[in-house]
């Protein structure tokens, strides 16, 4: 009884304590195109006594649940940034502690884990931070047991206490989404437990993944009837759950189930919980692809139908500019175009803001900027630069037409290559010949990086990075420099501007999902569950026309080694997977889909490696050096551990493999 009224009074205190949080967080929320949105202070804090009395509380109270959507768009808060290999930075951690970076050096524990989404604590900088999924579960609870409640809110229309129904399913759908991506079987809380409840009826248990993946459908089917296929007033309401929304947060579900981590994993034949239910099912289901299939064709359908298409960079800028670096800014837009004029953000999360990880992304490129303002901190390890396309659309390692087995020796840039290298540079030979997405997405020794203020007014003569140690962008301060030589582009939008009194971020929402991601999720279904149907090549030549690539079928018949590789689902699953890391690149997604290919723990175990950044010369600087040997240990790390203490107050749960 002890321990049940110790857990009663947590959950009072923090629902209470949650509350209070919430209504301060809500002030960081708003945004200059949609002011009236998440608008909530102190002075009105949405208390569960008044909340459900008129419109306007009961409204506070939505804003309440939409609060605990993830800070995904800074690197400290977005797990699936830098616990993987994707993104490396100083180990000196200036003023960049990222729990997820810890993970990513093994320092994950059961103890007091890392961004700890089942109980709060490194999470997600706001009320999730403190509070946890669970609470915010707990709060769309309280608003859905409310609001369905016809007797109250009665000044609520009912066309829009539909919609708001839907939204807090949405949101409440999203939430469990992502305690499954991360643990694995949750216990689902469907209704609130009262705080006066039996013992054993607080003590809840962990439910099978599949059970949990069945709700959470079922739920985003229930919400996506009532909500909106399209934000009309923007002006307000811009980030608010939508149908197409609805339906990719479902395609990307079932795309998580039906991979190889929860579909058929022999390695959790005994995960059981303590009544012996198997939590995870071992048998391959060869339907859970169509299902995917066919929920991520529903979502395109959807977005498609109300405008949603691959963003352009418009063809009437005013700018003197090369095709190369409208191209580049057609890649970069595409994360970085604001979502009020963004056609590809399908759902972009005004709960995140992107001004931290541009700065901490930012090459220094003019002596008057402060090394505060361009710190330079995040980098890519040079597997992942390895890993785009040469500029014939093929893996550097597949190319018959281009020679990279010298990779690592030195070159110098000639006129033509005047928009990607600067003229007359020497640098990797690794760095020439790539495709297009690696010039937007990463800059490097000598790289051009192209943005508003260029002094020349054009992309001629223009901005780019001088890395060696003693040059301007060079590894010469503590904690704010470039650990591996290839900064991190394509989350800075074009608009930075250095200026006389320091330097402007133009600020964007992170986008959770585009466009390009649904076609993406669609073609790797789809080839699982069909084979290399047209369809597969269809949406995949999509992305890869945006990028100035051939399609799949002309860039290995004409340029790869392995001419046949399309034409087998093995073959075209290997293609999907290095065509979705070099699309998705930089934007989270590597870690999670590394995991759910089961594939993290070949290439979490990889060495993180770098050119000598502290050297000054060409023939110091270029050469590879060791920065880091991860351990990835399996089937542990595939899952994130639950606190112990969280399992000695409910004694029913179960820990995680390997935990």
């Amino acid at each position: 009884m002890k321990i049940r009224n110790i857990l009663i009074e947590n959950i009072k205190n923090n629902v209470k304590k949650a509350l209070y949080a919430i209504a301060i967080g809500m002030v960081v929320l708003t945004l200059p195109a949609c002011k009236k949105y998440l608008d909530i202070i102190p002075d009105n804090v949405a208390t569960i006594a008044n909340a459900f009395t008129l419109r306007n509380e009961a409204e506070k109270y939505l804003f309440t649940c939409y609060s605990f959507l993830p800070k995904d768009g800074n690197p400290l808060y977005n797990m699936g940034y830098m616990a993987g290999d994707e993104i490396w930075a100083p180990l000196d951690e200036r003023e960049l502690v990222s729990y997820g970076f810890r993970i990513a050096r093994g320092g994950q524990n059961a103890a007091n884990p890392y961004m700890n989404a089942w109980s709060g604590n490194y999470q997600g900088g706001g009320p999730s931070d403190l509070y946890g999924m669970f609470i915010a579960i707990r709060n769309c609870n309280i608003f859905l047991e409310n609001v369905q409640d016809m007797t109250k809110v009665r000044d609520l229309t009912l066309d829009e206490r539909q919609r708001w129904i839907a939204e807090v399913k949405f949101l409440k759908a999203y939430y469990n989404f992502y305690l499954l991506r991360m643990y694995g079987p949750i216990p689902i809380v469907d209704k609130n437990i009262d705080i006066s409840a039996p013992e054993e009826q607080v003590r809840i248990k962990r439910v099978p993944f599949d059970d949990c993946v069945n709700y959470v459908s079922n739920l985003l089917d229930s919400a996506t009837v009532n909500l909106p296929l399209i934000i009309t007033d923007r002006g307000t309401e811009l980030g608010r759950a939508t149908k197409p929304m609805a339906l990719a947060v479902k395609a990307k579900l079932l795309l998580m189930a039906a991979s190889p981590l929860f579909n058929g994993n022999a390695d959790y034949a005994s995960f059981k919980d303590k009544d012996g239910v198997k939590l995870m099912n071992t048998t391959y289901d060869a339907n859970k692809w169509k299902k995917a299939a066919d929920a991520a064709k529903a979502a395109i359908t959807s977005a498609e139908s109300v405008g949603f298409k691959l963003y352009q960079f418009p063809t009437t800028s005013t700018f003197k500019l090369s095709d190369s670096t409208k191209r580049q800014l057609t890649i970069r837009g595409a994360l970085t175009e604001r979502f009020n004029v963004n056609t590809e953000h399908v759902w972009a999360n005004p709960n995140s803001r992107t001004g931290f990880l541009q700065q901490t992304a930012m090459a220094r490129l003019v002596s008057t900027v402060t090394t505060s303002d361009a710190r330079e901190q995040l980098s890519a390890p040079i597997k992942i630069a390895e890993m785009f396309y040469s500029v014939n659309g093929v893996p550097i390692n597949e190319d018959k037409t281009l020679n990279f087995n010298n990779k690592y020796t030195v070159r110098t840039a000639v006129h033509s290559e005047r928009f990607y290298i600067k003229e007359g540079y020497q640098t990797a030979r690794l760095n020439f010949d790539r495709e297009p997405r690696f010039y937007a997405d990463l800059c490097f020794d000598g790289g051009i990086w192209y943005k508003y203020d260029s002094p020349s007014n054009s992309d001629e003569n223009t901005f780019s990075v001088e890395g060696k140690s003693t040059q301007l962008a060079g590894a010469s301060n503590f904690g704010w420099y470039n650990e591996t030589g290839y900064y991190i582009k394509k989350v800075v939008d074009w608009n930075m501007v250095n200026g006389t009194n320091g330097v402007t971020y133009r600020d964007y929402p992170w986008p959770e999902i585009r466009l390009a991601d649904i076609y993406l999720m669609y073609a790797e279904a789809l080839n699982e569950s069909d084979g290399p149907v047209n369809d597969v090549f269809t949406y995949l030549d999509l992305i890869r026309a945006r990028a100035g690539l051939l399609g799949v079928k002309d860039s290995w018949n004409n340029f790869s080694t392995n001419a046949s590789k399309y034409a087998t689902k093995d073959g075209l699953r290997e293609i999907i997977h290095q065509e979705r890391n070099i699309e998705m690149a930089f934007e989270g997604s590597r870690y999670w889909d590394m995991k759910r290919w089961k594939l993290a723990s070949d290439v979490f175990n990889q060495s993180i490696t770098g050119w000598s950044v502290f050297q000054p010369t060409t023939s110091e600087y270029y050469k590879v050096r060791t920065i880091f040997a991860q351990n990835f240990v399996a089937p542990r790390d595939y899952l994130t551990p639950i606190r112990v203490y969280d399992m000695s107050v409910n004694p029913n749960l179960v820990q995680n493999p390997g935990w």
